[in-house]
């Protein structure tokens, strides 16, 4: 599927599209073929159970589609405009991504500078890949709070956590500017080093069990144990970061009454 733009907006809400959308599951504009949104709500549903007509008019209001209207003030979604709502709905229930990144992709791929197979290509939440290791990088204190945004006062904090530690040289790598730049977003929603403790925690005894099976084959004779072991490590942490990942948006959910 080649990347595709939405449709030029129109906005309003007809008062009767409200009553009718569910009902009018069917329907479709004679002249242009393109379909309604109780067409668009029936269809999604075979594969999105939870979408309803509310959750396609609040995507719309956050600027993630642009279905075009009738003469008369209906929507009008056409098939650009239902595979984008599926993969912004596959990427939300998948990689759990909020929409102000999912809107940021989508950009991308309107402007044509989104590599792969466009709307078609949906990211996994974790690859093995991920956890290959990066160029060195290494980052005088004051160069970790510029680039993250945090002040000094906060990277103390994380350090107590035990989230980020720096080397002998008081410098600190990649991994810690991008924990530092997570943490500091997490810390717009109200949580601070002292919560964040229980990440590292749970961080700790998964990476405790990735050693564990890893170890033997690293220390077995040959050539590429070590390798392989290495190989293993990135696929058995990518499993457990899905695994934490989805176990914790299913009791996010859970509790929100979903």
């Amino acid at each position: 599927m080649a990347a595709v733009p939405a449709s030029a907006p129109n906005p309003g809400t007809n008062s009767a599209e409200s009553a009718n959308g569910a009902q009018g599951a069917s329907s479709r504009t004679r002249t242009t073929g393109k379909m309604s949104i109780g067409a668009v709500l029936n269809e999604l549903k075979q594969e999105f159970p939870d979408v309803t007509v509310s959750k396609i008019r609040f995507l719309e209001s956050e600027g993630l589609i642009s279905p075009s209207r009738s003469a008369s003030g209906y929507r009008r979604f056409a098939r650009a405009d239902v595979d984008r709502l599926r993969y912004i709905l596959t990427v939300q229930r998948d990689n759990y991504l909020p929409l102000k990144v999912i809107k940021e992709q989508l950009d991308e791929i309107d402007q044509g500078n989104a590599a792969g197979e466009g709307l078609a290509s949906v990211t996994p939440l974790v690859t093995a890949d991920q956890f290959r290791e990066s160029a060195v990088v290494t980052l005088s204190r004051s160069e970790l709070c510029d680039r993250s945004g945090i002040d000094e006062s906060f990277l103390d904090s994380l350090i107590t956590a035990g989230l980020v530690k720096p080397d002998t040289m008081n410098c600190f790598d990649g991994d810690a500017l991008l924990i530092a730049e997570t943490a500091a977003k997490l810390r717009d929603f109200g949580l601070d080093a002292r919560h964040l403790k229980t990440v590292r925690t749970a961080a700790t005894r998964e990476a405790d069990l990735v050693a564990q099976a890893a170890q033997p084959l690293a220390k077995s004779k040959g050539g590429k144990g070590r390798q392989k072991a290495e190989e293993m490590a990135r696929e058995m942490t990518a499993l457990l970061v899905t695994l934490h990942g989805t176990l914790v948006k299913h009791q996010v959910n859970k509790d929100l009454g979903r």
